[in-house]
Formats: C-alpha cells, sequence, structure tokens
C-alpha cells in the first residue's frame, strides 16, 4: 500500500511541477527553465544527502553498465518535453499521453527485461488495457 501511496504522490507532483516548469518556461526560456529544475534538484539533493548520511559519492565510479549514468541527462529532457507537452497541450491532455507513453514503455522494458530489469511474460490483458486506455484519450480529446 505505501508503493501505491508513493506513486500517487509522485504523479500528483509531477503534474504540478509541469505546470510550475511551463509558467517559468513562458517568462523565461525553454533552457533556462530547465536548467534551473535541475539545478534546484540538484541542489535539493546535496542537500538532503547532507542530512541522511551522507553516502560515498565515489560509489557513481563503480556503477556498471555505465549507461545507468545518463539518468540526469534525460531529465533534463523528461522537463523539456514536460513543459512542451504542456505548453500546447493543456495539463490535463499532456499528462494523459504522458502517463499512457509511461505505461506501454515500462511495460515494454519488462517484457524485454530491457536495461537490467527482471523479464516478465506477455500478457494480452495488459496491451488491452494500454489499448483501453488509448480509445480513453481520444475520447478525452
Amino acid at each position: 500500500m505505501t508503493g501505491f501511496i508513493i506513486a500517487l504522490i509522485s504523479g500528483a507532483l509531477m503534474s504540478i511541477q509541469g505546470v510550475l516548469n511551463t509558467g517559468v518556461s513562458k517568462q523565461t526560456s525553454m533552457w533556462v527553465s530547465t536548467g534551473w529544475v535541475q539545478l534546484t534538484a540538484f541542489l535539493t539533493c546535496l542537500i538532503l544527502w547532507y542530512f541522511s548520511g551522507r553516502d560515498n559519492i565515489s560509489a557513481l565510479l563503480s556503477v556498471h553498465p555505465k549507461y545507468m549514468l545518463i539518468g540526469g541527462i534525460i531529465g533534463a529532457f523528461i522537463t523539456y518535453t514536460v513543459v512542451k507537452s504542456m505548453g500546447t497541450l493543456g495539463p490535463a491532455k499532456a499528462a494523459l499521453v504522458i502517463v499512457l507513453s509511461q505505461i506501454v514503455v515500462a511495460y515494454a522494458v519488462e517484457v524485454f527485461g530491457l536495461f537490467g530489469v527482471e523479464k516478465v511474460g506477455f500478457e494480452w490483458k495488459k496491451l488491452i488495457g494500454a489499448v483501453v486506455a488509448i480509445i480513453g484519450i481520444i475520447i478525452f480529446n
């Protein structure tokens, strides 16, 4: 149950962040806004790291495979694409499409066992669920 509640909070925070970042982007520029998001995220992480035990940062040098370290780069593009989609589609429609994309890609990662994730078997009901979600977006549109 805890994971479910945390996921709900995550979704809510992502929607609110998207709206706020879009507002900052309209008043500055896309990359200034995205840079600000990443900088403030980094500073927040430094503060939380400082007060939560200060794990050894050099452990990053031991991460394998090395492509696992590009999450921050992807994060910058996530911020960019969320802001652009919310600016053009509006928050609700953009969130629907973003969540559907997350579901489809996450399921593909599981089915194919990508990026070190444990492989799971394909289930038609999950594919049908994604198709129903796509139909829901079409109806919502």
